[in-house]
């Protein structure tokens, strides 16, 4: 199986990963901050690294920019973070991560991202994309497709992929993340409001005004029904 490095600076997160990912039949390397992450990926290189945002002394995302800019992004990282944004989501995806998972992490998140991020190629870093005027790779939430493409896409399963470019004012970008997000949401729960607001954690009728706020559209399918 794989080597997976899991950085976190709690000791029950990585205790728990890492009993997860061995049951699995990974190897498993730990690190609690990042002079261990570092040390860990130069001993083991690991094929996947899940990697904390929010570290006392040098925090995930900039751990990330390091490893990008000298190259050494040669594996599949996945951000984790309980008060993640999607500020800091795109700041992951311009530096190389190919996920971002939310804590509490559910068991079914984590394998499925686990098991896709092995199944990707390793990115490429940043410099290596500039030399060849090729864009980085993009994030996507656990269970969509991340594809070297400019901008974030997202797919949705079987529908066609939608994108969106980075190179554009944060609160146009941030609408545009939101609105894939949604639409994803609905498509995946068939268009019940009720069920989506459940699973954003949001509130049926301030979920509506998002969605009317965004420009999604309501009528297509079921996705009228609350």
């Amino acid at each position: 199986m794989a080597t997976i490095l899991v950085v976190d600076d709690e000791l029950g997160i990585r205790a728990l990963l890492s009993e997860i990912l061995t049951d699995e039949g990974h190897s498993v390397e730990l690190a609690e901050n990042a002079a261990q992450a570092r040390a860990a990926r130069e001993r083991a290189r690991p094929d996947l690294v899940l990697l904390d945002i929010w570290m006392p002394d040098v925090d995930g995302v900039t751990l990330l920019k390091e490893w990008n800019a000298c190259a050494l992004l040669t594996m599949p990282v996945i951000m984790m973070s309980g008060h993640g944004t999607i500020d800091t989501a795109v700041e992951a995806t311009k530096n190389g991560a190919i996920a971002f998972l939310e804590k509490p992490i559910t068991l079914q998140k984590l394998l499925r991202a686990v098991e896709q991020g092995l199944a990707k190629p390793a990115p490429r870093t940043q410099a290596s994309a500039a030399t060849r005027g090729e864009p980085g790779y993009a994030l996507a939430s656990a269970g969509s497709n991340v594809t070297p493409l400019p901008g974030v896409t997202i797919s949705h399963g079987p529908q066609p992929e939608q994108s969106f470019d980075l190179d554009r004012p944060l609160r146009e970008a941030r609408d545009a993340f939101e609105k894939s997000y949604f639409e994803f949401h609905l498509s995946q729960e068939n268009g019940s409001m009720t069920r989506v607001a459940e699973k954003t954690g949001l509130e049926r009728t301030h979920l509506y005004r998002k969605l009317k706020q965004l420009g999604v559209d309501l009528s297509r399918g079921k996705r009228g029904s609350l």
